[in-house]
């Protein structure tokens, strides 16, 4: 789309910010609600109108994905590892790629080695006592799936570590790095093929569970997306009269600002949140869905300046909680919500770090669902930043600091050693 040509000459006014979780989080949200809006009417347009502008891009997207479903078509881009490793992914698969947000990589691990590595796994944590030492859910958003324990707190473990730090893990995540514009403004936000080895846990639901899944939420932040200045910078087009210039794949200014601390936060920049398939599932079976429109970010951030919404609500976003998506402000976009074709033990599932994403519930569960959290997490100075903190986990086998501090790997002998760090592992956590 064109820019919207600036109707005001004078300067926009300046937002307030706040680095830390504001005391009195009624009156700041009130406060930034009424700047956001005084900075848009001051660009020369009505709230009203740039959420507008918002709306028919997300609008003409969500016909074009529910077209799309009606007609029985895979919504979900699936590409070949194969076609990742030998450059030859096609210009219109990388469209797709763009346009929904989301991926399947089709044999990204050979399956026999995604199931060597679920048997690994199983033998490391019975080997250790995992079950009679679990003290159940240190999270309560992942406890809240209902069968226990189905989130596994293991970090450290050897399958983890392999396929974290090896090469076909490398080559995904720089071709997915590579879909964000990472340089601009003079500044080279990211380095697009070197990941920062986020270390994250393991799912394993047995056959015959019955859990409740997870709502419909988002990742990237909290109220810390509108009252941060990184993040008022990384937005900026929503709210200065440009929205028609607003690219939810331009990194500028969000690898810098950090996450307000909270019991759900993530201190790392992810281009992409991700896992890897341990067992073969069914698309019916419990599976992950999202909304695959990256330009949805656009109107979640404006909603809550309309005027149904009250004055101190950011349409039920606070902190210490995830980002709720819902059918009460947000009813367009949970239109869309779309769920993952079949996959297979070694397949890895992938979408856009701003994307709302869920787990359906199942009940009686058919085979395994069994994954590894893997994400895509692009060097850069938030990740450096917090790579200190993940190679003091690794060195002792504590939990990471984004996590629960449950610990159970310290003492466990046969975790994954630093010997063990190929120079990928190395240069991810920031020892080379």
């Amino acid at each position: 789309m064109d820019a919207h040509p600036a109707l005001a000459a004078a300067p926009l006014p300046s937002l307030p910010h706040w680095e830390s979780p504001p005391d009195d989080l009624p009156a700041a949200i009130r406060q930034i609600k009424a700047a956001l809006r005084a900075r848009i009417e001051a660009s020369g347009r009505t709230v009203e109108e740039v959420f507008a502008v918002v709306e028919q891009r997300v609008q003409a997207k969500v016909d074009d994905i529910t077209a799309a479903r009606e007609r029985g078509e895979t919504i979900w881009p699936v590409i070949e590892y194969a076609d990742i490793e030998a450059g030859t992914v096609s210009a219109a698969a990388v469209e797709k790629l763009r346009q929904r947000g989301c991926l399947v990589v089709r044999g990204h691990f050979d399956r026999q080695q995604a199931l060597d590595w679920d048997r690994d796994i199983v033998d490391y944590v019975d080997s250790n006592g995992f079950f009679d030492a679990y003290r159940g859910p240190g999270d309560d958003f992942f406890g809240s799936v209902g069968s226990k324990p189905e989130i596994y707190p293991i970090y450290w473990s050897p399958a983890q570590m392999q396929a974290r730090q090896s090469d076909r893990m490398a080559r995904v995540q720089a071709f997915l790095n590579s879909q964000w514009k990472h340089e601009s403004e003079g500044v080279r936000w990211f380095d697009p093929n070197r990941d920062s080895l986020y270390p994250d846990r393991i799912r394993r639901r047995p056959p015959g569970a019955d859990s409740n899944g997870l709502g419909a939420h988002l990742d990237p932040g909290t109220l810390d997306l509108w009252m941060t200045e990184a993040y008022q910078k990384s937005f900026g087009h929503l709210f200065n009269g440009t929205v028609e210039q607003y690219d939810p794949w331009d990194a500028a200014h969000r690898t810098a600002g950090p996450q307000y601390p909270g019991t759900t936060m993530c201190s790392a920049f992810r281009t992409f949140q991700g896992w890897t398939a341990l067992s073969d599932m069914d698309h019916d079976q419990g599976v992950l869905h999202t909304v695959p429109i990256p330009e949805a970010m656009g109107y979640l951030m404006l909603r809550p300046l309309l005027a149904d919404v009250p004055a101190d609500d950011m349409c039920g976003v606070t902190v210490n909680q995830v980002f709720p998506a819902n059918d009460r402000w947000h009813p367009l976009l949970m239109r869309a919500l779309t769920g993952i074709p079949d996959v297979r033990a070694g397949d890895s599932v992938w979408w856009h770090c701003d994307m709302i994403h869920s787990v359906a519930p199942v009940r009686g569960q058919l085979g395994w669902g069994n994954v590894m959290y893997i994400p895509a997490a692009p060097w850069c100075p938030r990740n450096e930043r917090y790579s200190a903190a993940v190679r003091e986990a690794f060195q002792t086998g504590s939990s990471p600091t984004d996590f629960p501090a449950e610990h159970y790997e310290r003492g466990w002998p046969n975790r994954f050693q630093p010997d063990s760090l190929n120079p990928t592992g190395r240069r991810g956590l920031g020892l080379d």
